[in-house]
């Protein structure tokens, strides 16, 4: 059990991490949920057919991140450079936050979004409305408006990354940053303000699909994170 000081502790930085980011919640809030989408409770063992059931689809090299159940989570795994991404389709209207509870096992070494080597052990995608917005590249597909939200080891937490692609229609953002490893994180994020900032828009789209992925590419040594649960939000 924590002490009251490392509490203390973990709500600190977590405060801070929130004056940086004015669409991010204080830890603690208790709005109840409009959709969950939930890894644990499920046996340990390979996780792949499981996630196909729930309707899931696996892009890229998402098979060879070893996806499996262990202790109540999802866990990631990869030794190699490996990138893959979980998709699930949703509609959802009235969602405007996130909250997420993940951790990292071992982080992407040489990951440098200031460089360009844009690796993520987990990042959670949600993507808004079905209109396609140039990737920039004609060899990757266009693709909606969307917020990544990552677990980086190094990067900014008051800063919006672009990635290699998507420059026009997605934002990623660490938040939080430098979480130590094996160590268990709620995020919290308003999806609602970071949209309309992020992309000039008085409407938001709905919420059309929610995936999660992680990337090694460029990196070494590979990664492996875990993801329980993910909750979508009214408020």
């Amino acid at each position: 059990m924590l002490t009251r000081s490392l509490q203390r502790w973990r709500v600190g930085i977590l405060g801070i991490v929130c004056f940086w980011l004015p669409w991010c919640r204080p830890f603690g809030a208790t709005a109840a949920p409009l959709q969950t989408i939930d890894f644990s409770g499920q046996p340990d063992g390979p996780a792949e057919e499981w996630l196909k059931q729930q309707g899931f689809t696996l892009r890229l090299d998402a098979d060879d991140l070893q996806p499996h159940f262990k202790d109540n989570r999802l866990v990631l795994h990869t030794s190699r450079q490996k990138a893959g991404l979980f998709e699930l389709p949703l509609h959802m209207s009235q969602a405007k936050r996130i909250r997420i509870h993940w951790g990292v096992e071992r982080y992407p070494r040489g990951a440098d979004w200031s460089q360009g080597i844009t690796a993520v052990p987990i990042a959670v995608m949600t993507t808004f409305g079905t209109k396609r917005i140039k990737s920039g590249s004609l060899f990757v597909p266009n693709a909606p408006y969307f917020i990544g939200l990552f677990l980086g080891e190094k990067e900014q937490a008051n800063r919006a990354y672009t990635g290699n692609y998507y420059k026009i229609g997605g934002r990623y953002f660490c938040t939080p940053c430098g979480v130590p490893v094996g160590e268990r994180v709620v995020t919290e994020f308003d999806l609602d303000r970071g949209f309309r900032a992020q992309f000039g828009q008085t409407v938001v789209p709905p919420i059309s699909r929610f995936g999660f992925q992680m990337n090694t590419k460029g990196t070494s040594g590979g990664a492996k994170a875990f993801l329980e649960k993910v909750e979508y939000l009214s408020e």
